[in-house]
């Protein structure tokens, strides 16, 4: 079985710069590849995450090397704003949300998992899960139209696959060097490989793409869970 990805519009709404890297950018690469407009969508400025020595302008520095990352892919970038540790479901970042996806109009949307190690990602979560929903209500006003019907909503793998079992595998094994590529971008975070509180980004990303990939018979994939709510998931 192959999922082909031409005409599909894809957005990953992810929590920090660097989350698309680690869970979904193998696919984004793939999609791209077989002519689907890609796009990524971060919620969080990424400011609290300091290397030693700190960054000064943090938020711009990982704003700049997010938009090198997505300029590999050829993704539309899209930012939420929110600081770290404060992003959570509240009326205006599902509006904010809402607003993004009408804009993009997205036929598949990437969301992290609501099992995910981070505060910030779980609230990502709810928020997506909320947002893709209403983007297609003409009763939630936003400055774009509604869309004709929500999109298609997957669930990413959460960081070291706990607590996440997988519905289906994409095979991204040509597209671990772009995931590589992406992530070299974010010379910020890779700063902070030896801080005890941290993990080195690169070693946990491979671990996971090939630990997939020997559960579904390729060298490197990346996991994923449809929403099977009505009216959330299509047939392929």
């Amino acid at each position: 079985m192959k999922i082909d990805f031409d005409q599909e519009r894809i957005l990953a709404v992810v929590a920090h710069p660097d989350d698309a890297e680690l869970l979904c950018a193998g696919t984004l690469a793939r999609a791209n590849q077989e002519g689907a407009a890609v796009g990524i969508c971060v919620m969080c400025q990424g400011d609290k995450g300091q290397p030693d020595p700190p960054v000064e302008n943090l938020t711009e520095v990982r704003q700049d090397e997010m938009r090198s990352a997505a300029e590999l892919i050829g993704a539309e970038l899209f930012f939420g704003g929110s600081p770290d540790g404060a992003l959570f479901d509240t009326l205006e970042q599902r509006r904010l949300l809402t607003e993004i996806i009408r804009q993009f109009t997205p036929t598949l949307v990437l969301a992290h998992s609501q099992s995910d190690y981070h505060a910030d990602h779980r609230a990502a979560s709810v928020i997506t899960e909320a947002a893709t929903w209403f983007s297609a209500s003409a009763g939630n006003k936003t400055e774009s139209p509604a869309l004709m019907q929500p999109p298609v909503l997957w669930w990413m793998d959460t960081v070291n696959m706990s607590q996440f079992d997988p519905h289906f595998y994409i095979d991204v094994s040509s597209f671990v060097e772009t995931k590589v590529a992406m992530l070299n971008c974010h010379q910020s975070q890779l700063q902070r490989g030896k801080d005890a509180s941290f993990s080195p980004l690169q070693d946990l990303m491979l671990q996971q793409c090939v630990a997939r990939g020997a559960q579904s018979g390729v060298a490197s994939a990346e996991a994923f869970r449809s929403h099977t709510a009505w009216k959330r998931c299509v047939a392929w």
